[in-house]
């Protein structure tokens, strides 16, 4: 079986592909895998060091303000709409997959097109509540429509049923318990407030944690550990010296979480945005969140996949136009006054899970490649 991916732009177009890819590979050593994405977003530095043939068309997508630079990026899109899906289909015929799968992002576009005007099995996996411009173009065209979340459907035009499969998420998240987690870190039976914004960094998650760290800096009350992304770390540093003075050994300032799974697992609060594959991953580790949906992204689908947990009293959702150091406060320790919420709200995170996600995708694209 040789499965072709194509998705980017974003780690949460990659990062599922390369998941899926490798739980494949698990399976069946014998499966050959490739991608193709753009030369210069992320994917071509990721899948190369996943050991996966790697290859390129050039696109971008389209602006949707329309002024004047907008209309002239647009104009160029268009030419590269052109040449991209030219340089697709010769690329899928030297390539000869059996099955395209397409994982979302703009470069995702013309090949799952080609490859369906080719004959060739296709299917498309969604990772958000709201679907992306692209998923919502191609949906009705590829043999298989995988949703992370079943409230996507209702956005897209189906010519069949979808399949629910959740989002595959890493492995390690699922091997450690909460027990063994807080001894590593040598935490006693206080709460642990983790939170963080990407790794990059989101400024407005922290400049509030700023003041919900000196809010309770010295009370003993709770442990907490706040990662500001890499673009934040220094001014972050810098405010809480300013701010709080000396930290309580109960608090932690790091630019990366290099031990999420620990982290995670060991966490009875989660701070944090409204990524899809994060979402997942407060899921299947059964943990109460405040989500701050990122306002930035398309479609606003952060807020709709917050939403999703939110209508489930899995998190609280914290707008960023609404969010400060006081309302953050005010909503950690709303939340952390009463532990029974916070444990209710875990267990209904985890009944939102889709543990078997990968395994779900697996049958279904080995359905399609019995079919061919």
């Amino acid at each position: 079986m040789h499965i072709l991916f194509a998705g980017g732009g974003t780690a949460g177009h990659i990062n599922p592909a390369l998941a899926i890819a490798g739980y494949i590979k698990d399976k069946e050593p014998d499966t050959k895998i490739s991608y193709i994405g753009t030369a210069t977003n992320l994917e071509a530095r990721l899948v190369p060091a996943a050991g996966y043939d790697f290859y390129t068309i050039d696109v971008v997508g389209f602006k949707r303000k329309l002024s004047l630079k907008g209309i002239v990026h647009n104009g160029v899109a268009v030419k590269k709409a052109v040449t991209a899906s030219l340089k697709a289909r010769k690329l899928l015929k030297e390539i000869k997959p059996d099955i395209v799968v397409g994982t979302g992002g703009y470069v995702s576009g013309p090949v799952l097109r080609e490859a369906a005007k080719l004959g060739i099995k296709t299917a498309i996996h969604e990772q958000n509540a709201f679907p992306g411009i692209t998923t919502k173009a191609l949906a009705n065209n590829v043999d298989r429509v995988m949703l992370a979340m079943p409230e996507a459907e209702k956005h897209m035009k189906l010519s069949g049923k979808p399949y629910a499969v959740g989002n595959p998420v890493r492995k390690e998240l699922t091997e450690i318990s909460k027990e063994k987690a807080r001894e590593m870190l040598g935490l006693d039976g206080r709460p642990l407030i983790l939170s963080f914004g990407g790794s990059l960094g989101a400024r407005p998650i922290n400049e509030a944690v700023v003041g919900l760290i000196k809010h309770h800096n010295g009370s003993g009350k709770y442990y907490h550990i706040h990662a500001t992304g890499k673009s934040g770390y220094e001014s972050t540093k810098k405010s809480i010296e300013e701010k709080c003075g000396k930290l309580a050994n109960e608090i932690t300032i790091r630019e990366y979480i290099d031990n999420m799974n620990v982290c995670m697992a060991a966490a009875d609060l989660v701070i944090c945005r409204a990524g899809a594959i994060t979402l997942s991953e407060l899921c299947i580790c059964g943990k109460a969140s405040i989500l701050i949906p990122s306002p930035y992204v398309a479609e606003n689908h952060q807020f709709h996949n917050a939403m999703t947990l939110k209508k489930k009293n899995a998190a609280q959702v914290l707008e960023e136009k609404d969010l400060s150091e006081v309302s953050l406060i005010e909503t950690v320790e709303k939340l952390l006054a009463d532990k029974n919420t916070v444990e209710k709200m875990g267990k209904n995170a985890l009944k939102h899970s889709i543990p078997d996600s990968n395994e779900r995708i697996y049958l279904i694209l080995k359905d399609l490649y019995s079919q061919k």
